[in-house]
């Protein structure tokens, strides 16, 4: 099974919010999860983004891969540099 992390839209029409969540590649976008790992709310000035750095550096270390616009939001929390160091590490 191939594991993605990616983003699910959730919020009203002409509202969007996103969970960060992992899921199974061949899931539709707002199918089933295996777990929620953050929120992104674009519509705040700034951007709000909360991550659950433990989470998201699990599935990342066991080969999760995340989309582009989930690896960008992983690298303005921080989360993404924490990855690349433990990955170094090994």
């Amino acid at each position: 099974m191939a594991v993605r992390l990616r983003l699910t839209r959730v919020g009203k029409k002409k509202q969007p919010s996103y969970r960060i969540v992992a899921a199974d590649s061949r899931s539709p976008r707002d199918g089933r999860y295996l777990e929620i790992l953050g929120t992104y709310d674009p519509l705040l000035e700034p951007s709000a983004i909360k991550v659950d750095d433990e989470k998201a550096l699990k599935w990342l270390s066991e080969g999760a891969l995340p989309t582009e616009r989930v690896q960008k939001l992983l690298e303005i929390s921080g989360t993404w540099d924490q990855f690349q160091a433990s990955k170094s590490k090994k």
